[in-house]
């Protein structure tokens, strides 16, 4: 099947520990919102929150989704995350491996003609949270 490879997007994301990236990572799994979660740790971010200069500790993770799903990925992220403002930030895939991406695709429910599909996001929290939105 030739698909055009813009949608599919990765999705920037970044948590105050690892613990929660991979709850939140599990969660976007089970609700299919996305294909995969890479988690990289530990990073160092830097940033102004509230007039100040912070710096802490953070874990990034890299998912893989497609445009139809991005917005119900931000709702739930939004609604699990203890920051009040998380880092949801998507890029747009410009080419890659035709085969990886049709496994992006099929993962979070795209069918052929590019509208979303699967169950809808499973999400929980208030959205309230300590944190920064670096």
């Amino acid at each position: 099947m030739d698909h055009d490879p813009r949608d599919v997007v990765g999705v920037y994301l970044t948590f105050p520990d690892a613990a929660t990236a991979e709850a939140i990572g599990g969660a976007l799994l089970d609700a299919r919102l996305v294909a995969c979660v890479n988690l990289f740790a530990p990073v160092t971010s830097l940033y102004r929150w509230e007039g100040a200069l912070q710096r802490d500790p953070e874990v990034v993770a890299w998912a893989k989704t497609t445009r139809g799903r991005l917005p119900a990925l931000a709702a739930a992220v939004r609604a699990q995350h203890p920051y009040e403002v998380p880092c949801v930030v998507a890029y747009p895939v410009v080419g890659g491996d035709p085969a990886y991406l049709e496994w992006v695709r099929a993962e979070v429910g795209q069918d052929p003609a590019g509208t979303a599909g699967g169950p809808e996001p499973a999400v929980g929290g208030d959205g309230a949270g300590e944190g920064g939105a670096p």
